[in-house]
């Protein structure tokens, strides 16, 4: 018995080294596509919001999570469900704002970074932005308009790496006349 949970923890392992290594690849193709690092940091953010767009629905039918009812708890449930799940680590999340409409997602172990290193040509390139895009697609899809961007990355030389998302509105859904 025992010889079959290590094979399900090396199993998990790979897998993870492996999406790690594929996205390494994804990232230096799309350096060599694109011009500057701005232009790739939008690629990722745009592929990200697809990924997120798409993720929502496997997220909301494994997790069985309903409706969020504030900022607070769907802080809560992005980091001790969502990361948990996808990514096998759980953020802290800190730095509310005043408002409640801000906070920060502390990542003490970004899996999307190991093995990387930046090369000095790329000091602009935000690796880890399809993270940014993920939650963003996520959210809108749950009627939650947010801003996410990057405020400190490990690969920059900070001690953590830090995910900032603002609430900016809730979406209200339109649905066309007669389709109440």
């Amino acid at each position: 018995m025992s010889r079959q949970s290590n094979r399900t923890t090396d199993s998990k392992k790979m897998n993870s080294e492996l999406f790690t290594l594929t996205y390494g690849a994804l990232v230096t193709q799309l350096c060599k596509d694109y011009e500057n690092d701005e232009e790739v940091n939008k690629q990722l953010d745009k592929m990200g919001y697809n990924i997120g767009v798409r993720l929502i629905e496997d997220f909301l039918a494994r997790s069985s999570i309903g409706r969020c009812q504030d900022f607070r708890e769907t802080a809560d449930v992005i980091a001790k469900v969502a990361f948990k799940m996808y990514l096998g680590i759980t953020p802290s999340v800190t730095n509310w704002s005043p408002a409640g409409d801000e906070f920060s997602l502390i990542l003490e172990n970004n899996p999307l970074v190991d093995f990387v290193e930046l090369p000095d040509n790329h000091s602009t390139l935000i690796y880890s932005n399809l993270l940014c895009g993920v939650l963003r697609g996520a959210l809108e899809m749950v009627q939650m308009a947010v801003d996410v961007r990057f405020a400190q990355d490990t690969l920059r030389g900070d001690n953590v790496t830090e995910i900032r998302m603002k609430f900016i509105k809730r979406i209200e859904e339109n649905l066309p006349a007669g389709d109440d």
